[in-house]
């Protein structure tokens, strides 16, 4: 959609703002909000925590969804607000990050204080602070800009108070509220069919592999009675064994993780490395001869060799990145297979079968992390059959997700297209490069 331009436009003097409408008015943030710090209580003393008083962090602000929050991670008692220097703000302030990272924010709908690591922004009261949201949300590069710091960024109260921003009536700030309201929550509800298609086509992908190793392709085979309630019947001719009768090894790595050596020549793969199958390397680090051959004493993954996580979480894998040289972060653990008995990729596969996934939920039970032990991982239970049907499942699966990788990557363009719309919306309505007055109804801008 084409959304009209205002009649006339005047030059704003600041250059991020560049022109706006001719008869807005530009200020500094301190002429339409009163600027309030943050502080933290004592750590040691325990009087001044889990009280009733709502503290925000940078964390909290990353974590809400929409623009309000109304709790915190942690909360401070009375005696905690008295012993520093944070203050009591109302409910309708924004509360903006301004280090690590600068420009989360959220408006308060409770009262509430903050830590050092936020400013929280109370509004006069011709103010509307949605319309001023959007507008923080549309202007984080240049609030980014302005932070200091070799360790991390940090935008001071005094660049925070002194940055100019654009200043429409206040019935025009609730108009372009008000219309932001409605684009962005069509366009957010957009985003969320996208990735709710996401997960139904993970859950398609483990259902299929799931039928996969346990019943097989040829629906005409014979079938024998598994034993397992749940798991029904299974392929007559396949065996039942476990992960150790099929390795000819499984490794663990040492009990802590290497050292980080930005110029080493050595990768080092993380938990966080490993999901669903996959591989990612964005998530590694580099470290150094010494720390690789520590890693790899007890031995050394190469091509073919499946990597299993067994905590953080327990139970994802991925073969063996080729043409790397690497050694295995803490909780890390290779799997080499018995090449007569099963096939790397069909080790895989097992690994997100439906017996391999009960056995690390019901090891889980009573736990917030998944754990296995290094005896348990030789201990999951895989269907194996012959060698030419393990490569048909295979590669059979490997088209599957071929098909299912294309449609993932079409609901991620979407998303990331819709994203890229809903903040050129914002930015245009919120910097007077649309008028969206007509766009609203008089009663809802009133």
């Amino acid at each position: 959609m084409t959304y009209p331009r205002y009649p006339k436009y005047k030059d704003s003097g600041v250059e991020w703002l560049g022109e706006v409408p001719e008869h807005w008015n530009v200020a500094s943030v301190k002429r339409l909000f009163s600027v309030v710090g943050g502080s933290t209580p004592k750590s040691e003393n325990e009087a001044f925590w889990e009280g009733g008083i709502v503290w925000v962090t940078p964390a909290d602000l990353s974590q809400i969804k929409g623009l309000l929050i109304a709790d915190s991670t942690r909360r401070i008692s009375e005696e905690g607000l008295a012993s520093c220097g944070t203050t009591l703000v109302p409910e309708g302030s924004l509360i903006l990050s301004t280090r690590a990272p600068i420009g989360s924010l959220g408006i308060a709908a409770t009262v509430m204080c903050t830590n050092q690591g936020c400013k929280a922004l109370v509004p006069n009261p011709e103010t509307n602070a949605k319309f001023y949201a959007y507008l923080f949300s549309a202007s984080n590069d240049e609030l980014n800009i302005r932070g200091k710091g070799t360790t991390f960024l940090e935008l001071s109260g005094d660049a925070l108070a002194s940055f100019s921003i654009p200043v429409p009536f206040p019935v025009e700030q609730t108009a372009i509220a008000v219309f932001l309201d409605r684009e962005t929550g069509r366009i957010d509800a957009l985003i969320a069919e996208q990735e709710k298609l996401i997960e139904l086509l993970k859950e398609k992908r483990q259902a299929v592999i799931s039928h996969a190793v346990t019943k097989g392709l040829d629906p005409s085979a014979p079938m024998k009675d598994s034993g397992i309630k749940w798991l029904g019947d299974v392929p007559a001719h396949w065996e039942f064994k476990r992960f150790k009768d099929v390795c000819v090894e499984i490794v663990d790595c040492k009990n802590r993780t290497p050292d980080q050596f930005d110029d080493g020549e050595y990768f080092v793969v993380r938990t966080s490395c490993v999901k669903d199958g996959l591989f990612d390397q964005q998530h590694g680090y580099m470290t150094n001869l010494d720390n690789f051959l520590e890693w790899t004493r007890k031995g050394r993954p190469r091509d073919g060799d499946v990597l299993f996580t067994r905590e953080a979480p327990a139970g994802e894998a991925c073969l063996s990145p080729v043409g790397l040289d690497f050694c295995l972060g803490q909780r890390m653990m290779y799997l080499r297979p018995d090449l007569s008995q099963i096939r790397s990729d069909f080790l895989l596969l097992s690994v997100y079968g439906p017996q391999v996934r009960q056995f690390i939920q019901a090891k889980a039970k009573g736990s917030t992390v998944g754990h296995l032990r290094v005896g348990e991982v030789g201990e999951l239970p895989c269907l194996i059959p012959p060698i030419d049907e393990q490569a048909a499942l295979s590669a059979t699966m490997a088209q599957f997700d071929c098909q299912m990788d294309e449609l993932s990557a079409e609901a991620l363009r979407a998303i990331e297209l819709l994203k890229e719309h809903r903040s050129a919306l914002i930015s245009a309505a919120v910097t007077g490069k649309i008028d969206v007055r007509g766009l609203v109804p008089d009663q809802e801008a009133a």
